[in-house]
């Protein structure tokens, strides 16, 4: 097939570039890398079924293809908070703009959603009929709302043009060509413990997330995308093990080795105090779930921070 990959340069978008080429695909990777970097496609260039356009997906696109992976979005606070008007063109404009490109050539199209549309949640672990708590004119609100009223055009553009689409909602992943500075949990304690700092945690540490690993998140993205028609999700795919982020920070330490101290901070507005994915629906029709454990993918992660950071 010709698939689409917007944000296809991002932390998430490269893996699956990766991924589709390796099952034979031809791949077009859109990007306007505001986080996304080539060293991340680099690797990508020499495979002549790969084509990337720098192209920001608030402007509308003129392909032909078979299938949408819709990816390009800020997804780390630091990155959506620092130009939240454009974080939610992109998610909006972005999301009307691919649509009407789905409409156009009848290709399938994926929305990558976030566990984000739950806020800060009263249901624990989170499922999908859960509607979440969001607040809408808060700091986060920006990519909050931005991926909530994508989900909303996804599934108006299903029931009013039968367009074929997935909506899947993506729990904390990580792993390596995560950006050494997007303010992420993983990322942010393993480059500190790297670099000999102070871990710095946000809260007293006791607040809690669900680590799934790139290549885990991949296959079930994939999966998803090539399950029949009448599945359209949300669904949520992460990992349901569930770490305060007080164990996270001592793991980090501990596999990278050196003297870091853990020291606490005060926690930013609207941060979640509970993040565990309900994957009974990923189980049931995809028969996925995830294989890599935490310790084995940070080693990996590890690995590749120590080579970027060298």
């Amino acid at each position: 097939m010709r698939i689409l990959v917007t944000g296809g340069a991002g932390f998430l978008g490269s893996h699956l570039c990766e991924r589709l080429l390796s099952d034979g695909h031809d791949v077009i990777c859109v990007d306007n890398f505001y986080t996304g970097t080539k060293e991340n496609i680099m690797h990508l260039m020499a495979n002549p079924k790969f084509e990337v356009m720098r192209h920001d997906v608030t402007f509308p696109l003129y392909v032909e293809v078979d299938q949408i992976y819709n990816l390009a979005c800020p997804a780390s606070p630091v990155h959506y908070q620092s130009d939240p008007v454009q974080t939610t063109k992109t998610s909006v404009h972005g999301a009307i703009n691919m649509l009407g490109l789905a409409k156009r050539t009848g290709a399938r199209i994926l929305q990558a959603s976030t566990s984000e549309v739950y806020g800060d949640p009263e249901v624990h672990p989170q499922t999908e009929d859960y509607w979440g708590r969001v607040n809408p004119i808060g700091i986060r609100s920006c990519y909050d709302e931005g991926k909530r009223c994508a989900e909303t055009l996804f599934f108006d553009y299903w029931r009013q043009h039968n367009v074929e689409i997935k909506v899947m909602r993506i729990f904390n992943t990580y792993g390596p060509r995560m950006h050494p500075n997007d303010g992420r949990v993983v990322s942010n304690f393993i480059v500190q413990a790297l670099r000999g700092e102070d871990i710095t945690i946000y809260g007293d540490g006791s607040q809690t997330r669900s680590f799934c690993y790139v290549d885990d998140l991949i296959d079930g993205m994939v999966q998803f995308m090539n399950s029949p028609a009448e599945f359209t999700g949300p669904l949520n795919v992460g990992n349901p093990v569930e770490f305060t982020i007080s164990a996270l920070a001592e793991k980090a330490i501990q596999m990278v080795g050196g003297s870091s101290k853990i020291v606490f901070k005060d926690l930013p507005s609207d941060d979640p105090k509970q993040r565990q994915p309900d994957i009974s629906l990923a189980r049931k029709e995809l028969n996925w779930e995830p294989k890599v454990g935490l310790e084995q993918g940070l080693a990996k992660t590890v690995s590749y921070f120590r080579q970027v950071l060298a």
